[in-house]
């Protein structure tokens, strides 16, 4: 049971762990459905063939858009980022492939790791 604790307090909560896991794979896989818009947009708009790559793709990128905001919001609470990060984590939904920038960048500099927000808590409460 010590054991358990002990390493759940170096790692961060389960909860915060799950949040930052499915942000990295949101990320990852808002930039692919990005692609795949972009395909089947192309074979809509230029090429004139079809829609079913619009049709299919439209709804699948939404909902990772969705998905990958709703993740960025919690981990803006979870990892107590500044409002900058969170703002750029927003952004880089909006533009094509900016969420593996973002997250990449994030990762660099510490705020996708779960220590990471224990850090800054401690450091908040310190000043207090």
């Amino acid at each position: 049971m010590e054991q358990h604790k002990v390493k759940q307090d170096q790692g961060g909560s389960p909860v915060r762990n799950a949040v930052l896991r499915a942000f990295r794979i949101l990320a990852i896989a808002e930039a692919f459905s990005w692609a795949a818009l972009l395909v089947g947009m192309y074979f809509k708009w230029i090429a004139g063939t079809t829609e079913i790559g619009v049709q299919v793709a439209g709804p699948v990128h939404g909902a990772l858009f969705v998905g990958y905001g709703i993740a960025a919001l919690a981990l803006w609470r979870l990892q107590r980022w500044p409002f900058v990060v969170a703002l750029f984590a927003g952004l880089s939904a909006v533009f094509p492939f900016a969420t593996l920038w973002f997250e990449r960048w994030a990762g660099q500099r510490g705020y996708l790791a779960a220590a990471a927000a224990e850090a800054r808590a401690a450091k908040e409460t310190s000043r207090v």
